[in-house]
């Protein structure tokens, strides 16, 4: 399991799907392109959704548990950034579409 950490928020995604994540949060963050980031929340949190607004200026740190780089699908990233520049912003899912839950997820 890796994790994101970001203003206070710490939240625990599987290694590969993390890898995916990065990709996009950097390409976006990179240009200045400030996004809302939303995932479905585990039926242990409540089963609800969770978003968090990304920007520029605010520390972001992804921690990966596997020494090896994951290896990363292209299709999955185009679905993952095509989410990410919608109005709704980027809901984070599988690389089939389906809702990808973290599995944990702390506020400090």
């Amino acid at each position: 399991m890796g994790t994101l950490k970001y203003d206070g928020v710490t939240v625990e995604f599987e290694d590969r799907l993390l890898a995916h994540l990065e990709v996009v949060i950097v390409q976006k963050l990179r240009r200045q392109e400030s996004f809302l980031m939303t995932w479905q929340d585990s039926v242990e949190e409540g089963g609800g959704r969770t978003g968090i607004w990304l920007h520029q200026s605010v520390l972001l740190a992804f921690h990966f548990t596997s020494p090896e780089n994951p290896k990363v699908d292209r299709a999955w990233l185009e679905k993952l950034m095509a989410s990410a520049n919608s109005p709704m912003g980027m809901f984070v899912t599988d690389e089939n579409g389906e809702a990808a839950h973290p599995s944990e997820m702390a506020f400090t």
